[in-house]
């Protein structure tokens, strides 16, 4: 059996590591859209974890390569078509996993570095089993239920408040007392029971309409046969038709608390009890832990319960007990400081390797994904799986044929794991990566030490002009509605929509489009009738969008959502941002030092975006674009009364009361700009004992320089 891993990543080159970085927020974000959004996962939890960890190994040994559409710094995805779209009060965000004793240690400790907790000193969880199922937001106002929310891509999520009032396990009215207003956050669940009768029930639904087909009969709506439990409650739960929700056996454990008008509780225990006063169902099995140390014992005894219990769970989510420190620990990226998930081990399956499909992305990545003979693992029915690129083929030695391992430790990714080489058919040879691309017949060529093959067509490569295209349009960019994949290709296709700024002048064509098979005036279906309409209303609702949406949709390699929002609520205008991002071509410029000074745009970022704006035609398309769709300049950081809002803050020297980390991060949420380099742009310095260079330099500069203590009480510290 060959157990060959993936390439440490201490061995990796920074160019590696930037192209793989690259490989796996695409196929993250790939997997994200179909598990939160389409509820319809390719891979296994395991597999899927594995992916986020190598992300995460590879961001930590490079940390300026950390790109914007990094999977450490998003959640789930974007909100589906059908439901009105609602925002959380509070981010509500995903977990970072462990997988280990040593890996929840370091989690530990990394709470005591950052708020200097000494060892003698116990840190309290909370211990729960992490439910599988959907999670949702639920708000209250005055003690009524007032609104239920799906996560979406944690900033705003799918209004399905009309389903979750069939649920009797939601409580109408909260039991006095409680906060005037509340976020409540669940996770909506189907037992495996009812699970089981339910797929038997669609299952039968399934042969009578197929049945009916045969014979020539009305078939009804369609038929959808779950795979999972999982799969079973966020179906459930996002119908369009609340009838359906009430007839499907759905449950609710209440876990954790968004916004609200006053903490109700001094402890996560404190709360959850508040939750079961109020009418709530917790599960039964969460535990007050009274040191990190009772976890070990805690997580091998859901291990051993897990086959037994009633419901699907993956792991054990461990909290910090208390309110006042997980509100000083805050977040970082997608995730919180103060709660981890510890995931039980993967899970492995066999199967026959039966081709390899090479797919051609936005930035003319060859990547190469298997196609294998469809394997249950872990109740996930898998047919495909990331092979990364032609150096992992390579080392893993995998040929079409071959009999290959999967993992997977959950719901969501897949991943080779090696070959079975008893198994291997006498015939098969090694694979042969494609040295021209599959879309255009352009070589694909790689440069240096770069571990992806790219196509070099560019521009002329429809492959990469459309997946721009579908990456401007996408929710997560500009957000049009109705211009998915198939009419994007459509329009291409017809030679109407070339580059994104064609997008806004497809009005001029709509005569023409509407005499397209589907999309005609005088098409049978209103939907087809309206089709073209809907579709120019939609683009014209999104000609003016947030600037940090306008960066995203340029698909600019390396900025993905955060650091474009990074760009934007530093240049704040479309106008500053081109302006600058030109003058910091000339290496050394104010404008250079200034972009690498922005906390979270490394050198790797700053040169990918040097490098766009030194291509003419990719300034004449954005500025083409500009002209017809101008972006709104970046709306300030909330931070009501404060000193540091919109300020330019730099912390310099070792703090006494803070770490670093705890500093900057308060000095975000109070809206300030945190910063590496000291400029003549810079509002205040922060100095600590041996302060150093940074201090001497905002002397010579006059700029405005205070203790710690003063950055304390000007931030509300005490």
């Amino acid at each position: 059996m060959n157990t060959l891993r993936p390439r440490d990543v201490a061995s990796l080159t920074e160019a590696e590591a930037a192209e793989e970085l690259e490989a796996l927020a695409a196929e993250i974000a790939h997997h994200d859209a179909l598990y939160h959004g389409k509820d319809a996962p390719e891979i296994s939890d395991a597999d899927y974890d594995t992916l986020v960890r190598r992300n995460r190994a590879i961001e930590a040994q490079f940390p300026a390569l950390i790109r914007m559409d990094s999977p450490s710094r998003r959640v789930g995805a974007a909100t589906a078509e059908g439901f009105a779209k609602s925002r959380h009060g509070e981010p509500m965000l995903s977990l970072n996993n462990v997988f280990s004793d040593a890996e929840f240690a370091e989690f530990c400790a990394s709470i005591r570095r950052f708020l200097r907790v000494p060892a003698e000193e116990a840190l309290r969880f909370v211990a729960e089993p992490k439910i599988d199922g959907l999670s949702i937001n639920l708000l209250y106002e005055d003690g009524a239920f007032i609104r239920g929310v799906t996560r979406g891509d944690g900033n705003e999520g799918e209004d399905v408040t009309a389903n979750l009032l069939t649920m009797p396990s939601i409580p109408r009215r909260l039991h006095a007392p409680f906060p005037a207003r509340i976020e409540i956050r669940g996770e909506v669940f189907m037992d495996k029971a009812d699970f089981l009768a339910f797929r038997a029930t669609q299952e039968q639904a399934l042969a009578d309409r197929e049945a009916r087909r045969a014979q020539g009969g009305r078939l009804g709506d369609a038929v959808i046969v779950p795979v999972n439990p999982r799969n079973a409650a966020a179906g459930s739960v996002r119908q369009l038709n609340p009838r359906i929700t009430a007839s499907r056996p759905l449950k609710l454990f209440a876990y954790a608390m968004g916004a609200a008008s006053e903490p109700p509780a001094e402890s996560h225990h404190a709360f959850l009890q508040h939750l079961e006063r109020w009418g709530f169902t917790v599960n039964p099995l969460s535990e007050l832990l009274d040191s990190e140390t009772e976890a070990e014992a805690f997580q091998r005894g859901m291990g051993d319960q897990r086959a037994s219990l009633p419901y699907d769970i993956d792991g054990v989510v461990y909290k910090l007990d208390r309110l006042d420190w997980q509100r000083r620990l805050g977040f970082v990226g997608r995730a919180p400081r103060w709660a981890v998930a510890w995931k039980f081990p993967a899970e492995q399956a066999t199967t026959v390797l039966q081709a390899i499909e090479i797919q051609v992305g936005r930035t003319g990545a060859l990547t190469p994904r298997a196609v294998m003979q469809p394997v249950t693992v872990g109740g996930v029915v898998v047919r495909h799986a990331t092979l990364h690129n032609e150096d992992e083929i390579a080392r893993k030695d995998i040929r079409i044929g071959d009999t290959v391992i999967l993992q997977r430790a959950g719901d969501v990714i897949p991943q080779i794991l090696g070959v079975v080489l008893d198994k291997r058919p006498a015939d098969a040879v090694p694979y042969a990566f494609p040295t021209v691309c599959p879309v255009c017949g352009s070589h694909a060529i790689r440069d240096g030490e770069d571990v992806v093959r790219r196509c070099t067509g560019g521009l002329v490569c429809p492959a990469q002009a459309v997946e721009r295209l579908k990456h401007f349009a996408s929710r997560r960019a500009m957000d049009i509605e109705g211009l998915g994949e198939e009419n994007i290709q459509k329009l291409f296709d017809e030679g109407l929509v070339k580059s994104p700024a064609d997008v806004f002048r497809l009005a001029q064509h709509a005569d023409r489009m509407r005499q397209w098979e589907g999309w005609g005036a005088r098409s049978k279906k209103a939907d087809d009738a309206r089709k073209v309409t809907k579709l120019l209303d939609a683009i014209e609702a999104r000609r003016h969008v947030p600037l940090e949406r306008f960066i995203f949709a340029l698909g600019i390699r390396r900025i993905g959502e955060q650091n474009a929002k990074l760009l934007a609520r530093h240049y704040h205008s479309f106008e500053e941002w081109r302006a600058k991002m030109i003058d910091a071509h000339v290496i050394g410029s104010e404008a250079r030092e200034e972009l690498g000074s922005i906390q979270g745009i490394g050198p790797a970022i700053a040169e990918e975006l040097v490098e766009f704006f030194a291509e003419p035609r990719a300034l004449a398309a954005l500025d083409d674009l500009a002209k017809e769709a101008p972006p709104l300049p970046a709306e300030a950081v909330s931070a009501a009364d404060s000193p540091f809002a919109g300020k330019t803050v730099v912390f310099t020297g070792t703090l006494e009361t803070l770490t670093r980390d705890e500093a900057e991060a308060q000095a975000e949420r109070l809206g300030a700009k945190v910063t590496k380099s000291v400029s003549k742009k810079t509002d205040f310095v922060v100095v600590g004992t041996d302060a150093g260079s940074k201090a001497t330099k905002a002397a010579e500069l006059g700029l405005r320089v205070i203790t710690e203590a003063e950055y304390r009480d000007l931030a509300g510290l005490g």
